[in-house]
């Protein structure tokens, strides 16, 4: 007899809260800012992960987070649209450029989705966002401030 899956609810609240933290150190005045993007350079290649505000309501806001990368033009990384809660203080995954998720699937399904693809979005985006955290480099204009003559 087949199990059916059941989300591991307090994995999954941990994984939505440590993003919400990640987004908010990646772009600290997202309240005033539409868009951040950051360079990520290594040996193989330079890409680019752009973090844009969608729509801002009082309780939540939803971002695009997407990736180019010049290296791979026939791969195109995943966009995937953000929703943060900020009274929970959590960002879910709640839709890619092809379709909307569910929270858990029956398996197997006609449509062959894993029953855990939810889950494993949340956490691709948690590795998204660190890998920024890390290596990604912002490149904010310099304003030079001249003394009064």
């Amino acid at each position: 007899m087949r199990r059916k899956y059941v989300p591991d609810l307090t994995r999954q609240m941990s994984i939505c809260e440590a993003n919400y933290a990640r987004v908010n150190k990646l772009m600290p005045d997202l309240e005033h800012q539409d868009a951040r993007e950051f360079s990520i350079s290594s040996q193989e290649q330079q890409s680019a992960v752009r973090i844009e505000v969608m729509e801002r309501f009082t309780y939540t806001t939803t971002l695009r987070v997407s990736q180019s990368s010049a290296a791979t033009p026939w791969l195109d990384a995943p966009t995937l649209l953000v929703r943060l809660y900020h009274d929970a203080g959590m960002a879910e995954v709640i839709h890619t450029e092809r379709r909307q998720f569910s929270g858990a699937y029956s398996y197997p399904n006609h449509q062959m989705f894993q029953p855990d693809e939810k889950a494993q979005l949340n956490h691709y985006l948690g590795e998204w966002l660190s890998h920024c955290l890390r290596y990604g480099q912002h490149h904010e204009p310099i304003y030079l401030a001249y003394p009064a003559s």
